[in-house]
């Protein structure tokens, strides 16, 4: 039988479930559909601080390898988030893991928890599906724009639960700062270029283009409104995310006005001189993408072929133009057309030397996929291969046709061939030129 907790209130989880091991933390609301509401988890030691940034878990840094953020799509007025948590792995220095939500830009909105109704937390058990506690919110909040929902916390080998129920003022900035946690207005600085490792040399394989497309197929907070303190602020820049590993994946942020453009830049070392990646060579590196639409509909969006695509017609994705000397410092764009999303299965988002040498470790390249209201979500070509000329960048998925996962690859390919093989695309290609 699952436990009704109110607010202030405690209760067992481990002690009375000796099984228990995989849990999920779940809230729930409804909202108007102009409210931005954004649910995190903060990893605290016993002092009731984060040890660093990654301590926050939310949809732009959503696992560690015992914790794991959930978007549930298809609420049709409110939200719902999931936190899967293995207990057993948690490391033995974090103490409490506090589960929170708050609003974006709820002060200059005019707009608050106030306005929230039905909101709840459950506590589930993984393996079975069914609920062990439930804390109903009810109606705590007034002009609030950040509330602290519960907290897990270990006691005397156990692992409990207690319904904090507790609103702040200022937002995800105050939550972060009273969990030793300071956002950045600024971008952080960008991380010294690593050395080149690799001077192995090749020339790429003949460009091609496809031909015939296949069928479709703490301290914790007491009980009320809290003032907030800081002490040993953390750098935390929420402007800027950076997927540092093959497979970090996170999602686009979802908005009350929908996904709207979503801009992929490829930049890239502009040093002088006659190195291989030097603009004043005139080196031709190419931005492109392979798209897959609902419809089963499949190809390449990329200068060679002139397949620049279309931004309101399918497939919905398009190529700004060819930079062939060089000399455009901003680099190349794709625009995805984020309106679209729900007749988008799939983009995969590469780059190619169309001609000349390949060095990526000189090349130094950097994609930025920039959306409006959301974090600017980088992925540096900082593993290379230098004896092949093509690198696939970025998956870009549809989740639930309401926003775009952005998964880093950084995987190199001798050619358009061997990179559809890789991804299962399934088309047919020749040799092409521009």
């Amino acid at each position: 039988m699952s436990t009704q907790v109110v607010k202030g209130q405690k209760a067992d989880l481990t002690k009375g479930n000796p099984g228990l091991r995989h849990m999920i933390a779940e809230i729930a609301w409804n909202a108007p559909s102009s409210m931005e509401i954004d649910a995190s988890a903060f990893l605290l030691g016993s002092e009731g601080k984060v040890r660093g940034d990654d301590d926050l878990i939310f949809y732009n840094n959503p696992s560690t390898s015992y914790i794991r953020y959930k978007d549930v799509p298809g609420q049709a007025s409110g939200g719902l988030r999931q936190f899967e948590v293995e207990l057993d792995k948690i490391p033995p220095d974090i103490m409490r893991i506090a589960f929170t939500l708050t609003l974006y830009d709820g002060e200059n909105r005019k707009q608050s928890f106030g306005q929230m109704s039905e909101a709840h937390c459950r506590i589930l058990n993984q393996a079975t599906g069914s609920e062990i506690l439930r804390c109903n919110l009810e109606s705590h909040f007034s002009v609030e724009t950040a509330v602290v929902v519960g907290e897990l916390y270990r006691y005397s080998g156990e692992w409990k639960f207690s319904a904090i129920v507790a609103g702040f003022d200022g937002g995800l900035q105050a939550l972060c700062s009273n969990y030793g946690i300071e956002v950045s207005e600024e971008p952080a600085p960008a991380s010294p270029k690593p050395e080149p490792a690799e001077r192995q040399r090749a020339q790429p394989e003949a460009p091609v283009i496809p031909v015939i497309q296949p069928a479709a197929g703490s301290a914790a907070p007491p009980s009320g409104r809290q003032e907030i303190s800081s002490s040993a602020p953390l750098n935390l820049n929420l402007k800027k995310i950076e997927l540092k590993k093959k497979g970090d994946s996170i999602n686009l942020k979802k908005s009350a006005a929908g996904l709207g453009e979503v801009l992929v830049n490829l930049n890239w070392n502009q040093k002088q001189g006659g190195g291989l990646f030097s603009r004043k060579g005139g080196v031709d590196l190419d931005l492109a993408c392979l798209y897959e639409l609902k419809s089963g509909h499949k190809g390449v969006v990329q200068a060679l072929g002139n397949a620049f695509g279309h931004f309101q017609q399918p497939p919905f994705v398009m190529l700004d133009g060819d930079d062939r000397t060089g000399s455009v410092t901003s680099g190349e764009n794709l625009r995805i057309n984020g309106s679209k999303v729900a007749e988008i299965e799939r983009i995969l988002i590469f780059a190619f030397i169309y001609k000349g040498v390949t060095h990526w470790s000189e090349a130094d390249g950097v994609v930025t996929i920039t959306q409006g209201g959301g974090p600017d979500i980088i992925v540096h070509l900082d593993e290379h291969n230098n004896r092949k000329g093509m690198c696939a960048i970025a998956m870009v998925q549809n989740v639930g046709n309401e926003t775009f996962s952005i998964e880093r690859l950084v995987q190199y390919f001798s050619g358009h061939r061997e990179m559809d093989q890789a991804y299962g695309w399934g088309l047919q290609w020749v040799a092409g030129s521009k």
